[in-house]
């Protein structure tokens, strides 16, 4: 589909407005702060967006879309269960690492700033985090009912983990320059749903068999 120039215009100030919001907070994010960064007037961005907070609220929508569509939509051609919770964190680790905003991860700079800051940012933030947090335990819970992760197995708290393995990568990466947290957030995802599957069964008796 054709876009046309006014949304084409929209996104792109949205992609600058995720830049910048990941690097310098979306705080900061202001009309005449973004204007100066894609050399536009600060009437023309009013045209597009008539306060701050609006601003930061279609960034973060502008996110989300980006988000279900390189992380949660392909992730849905696995199975249901243990394929998919590994779809999901696969395509999930690859999406941040490979991302382009100077902040790391948009989503985890903002979800900082805003933690204790009430207000629609930071509720819509929170919305969105839970249902990522959600989606997680479903499949997991989902794993565990197939038989495909052992029956002890806390979905809640397995999808915590999962989390926090991306979450610290993604950390560590942007405070101290590891550009193999990645990799090891992959490692520690591999581990731990290595260790919460089923051990094989025994094999059954042969027929004869006077073992």
């Amino acid at each position: 589909m054709t876009r046309t120039h006014g949304e084409r215009k929209r996104r792109e100030i949205l992609v600058a407005a995720m830049d910048v919001g990941s690097a310098e907070g979306l705080g900061g994010l202001s009309i005449g702060r973004l204007a100066e960064e894609i050399g536009m007037s600060k009437s023309g961005l009013f045209a597009h967006f008539g306060s701050k907070e609006e601003l930061q609220l279609a960034t973060i929508g502008f996110a989300a879309e980006d988000y279900e569509r390189r992380v949660l939509a392909p992730a849905q051609d696995a199975e249901p269960g243990l394929a998919r919770l590994r779809a999901l964190l696969d395509a999930w680790v690859t999406y941040i690492d490979a991302t382009g905003n100077r902040g790391g991860c948009f989503f985890d700079a903002a979800s900082s700033e805003f933690s204790s800051r009430p207000g629609p940012v930071r509720e819509r933030l929170a919305q969105l985090s839970r249902g990522w947090l959600r989606r997680l335990e479903q499949e997991a819970r989902a794993a565990v009912r197939m038989g495909e992760l052992a029956r002890e197995v806390d979905p809640e708290l397995l999808a915590f983990k999962l989390h926090a393995y991306v979450e610290e990568a993604n950390w560590a990466r942007e405070l101290f320059d590891d550009r193999r947290s990645f990799h090891k957030a992959r490692g520690a995802i591999d581990e731990t749903l290595r260790h919460a599957t089923p051990p094989p069964e025994p094999p059954r008796p042969q027929i004869g068999d006077r073992s």
